[in-house]
């Protein structure tokens, strides 16, 4: 074994600490070295780590007396009493506990934003089912209807109504079903009534804009017509015109006239289309009027009219 040893110690030289002998004896006798424990002593001699005659530092102390000496190891940090530990343990977690609780007072309000900002088709459909009935519970029939005009607050003839219908592009007068209610109200972001009433503005503001009135009106005919019919019956056909073109058309009123005493009892689609047309490019005097122009004869026979009543009338 004692082979064993100095053959290791060879392999140390290599790798020895060069340690730096006391220079004085009475920094010998004053400090505890490693001759305090022969055992550690004569090991360390063996590896050639340190001779018989070399006081080495005590492990972990270190002395700012002795600048020139080789500590073995690194110097640790005093031992902590236990209540010292506790209270650093006790801190820590409570300043998580807090943390904790301020990320979860801000996932809530993270999440009652969304429901109060957000969609949520779940919420929409909730909603719809508080119009549709037992029998029919994806539909909303009349009855639903009137109860849910009431709770926005809107008539069921004012037109934002039909904006409304347009959005969900429901394909009958009086009824939306569940498919076309999540279309139209996805499209808008509204789940309940609060946030369908804050949206009332801009669905009006829509009959505003050139294009999507014009879509309205074209959708407004197969929206009302009875679908047992290619076309619309005349009576229904003057209550849409006044609806969509009452307030803007000046001749509106004298065409509702010449309607009530024609021979037609229905409109076709082409004479609904160029009503709209009409209403837009032809001047309240007719003056811009061509006899030659490519309109329905159901024009062309008002503009007769309008020119045989007398001159005031069309002032």
């Amino acid at each position: 074994m004692r082979d064993d040893l100095q053959k290791s110690g060879s392999s140390f030289r290599s790798l020895e600490v060069p340690l730096i002998r006391d220079t004085t004896a009475a920094d010998s006798s004053s400090s505890t070295g490693i001759d305090s424990f022969p055992h550690l002593h004569n090991s360390f001699t063996t590896l050639s780590l340190c001779d018989s005659k070399t006081n080495v530092t005590a492990i972990g102390t270190s002395s700012p007396s002795r600048p020139n000496r080789c500590y073995l190891f690194q110097e640790m940090p005093p031992r902590r009493k236990r209540n010292e530990l506790f209270d650093d343990e006790y801190k820590s977690g409570t300043k998580r506990s807090k943390m904790n609780t301020l990320s979860s007072r801000k996932n809530s309000k993270s999440i009652d934003h969304v429901h109060e900002h957000g969609f949520s088709q779940k919420l929409c459909l909730t909603w719809f089912r508080e119009y549709s009935s037992a029998d029919e519970p994806d539909i909303i029939g009349p009855e639903g209807m009137e109860k849910f005009c009431e709770d926005i607050g809107v008539e069921p003839e004012n037109i934002v109504m039909l904006v409304l219908a347009w959005k969900m592009d429901a394909k009958q007068m009086g009824f939306f079903t569940q498919q076309e209610w999540l279309t139209g109200l996805t499209d808008l972001q509204c789940d309940s009534t609060k946030k369908l009433q804050i949206k009332l503005d801009y669905l009006k503001s829509l009959l505003n804009d050139v294009i999507a009135f014009k879509n309205i009106y074209r959708y407004a005919y197969d929206f009302a017509r009875d679908k047992d019919q290619r076309s619309m019956d005349l009576e229904t056909g003057k209550a849409m015109l006044q609806l969509l073109l009452g307030k803007h058309w000046s001749l509106y009123g004298l065409f509702h006239q010449f309607l009530e005493q024609s021979k037609y009892k229905v409109i076709n689609k082409d004479q609904w289309c160029n009503i709209l047309e009409f209403s837009r490019s032809i001047h309240a005097d007719l003056s811009n009027y061509d006899e030659d122009g490519a309109w329905p004869v159901l024009l062309d026979e008002f503009v007769e009219w309008l020119k045989a009543r007398p001159q005031e009338t069309m002032a």
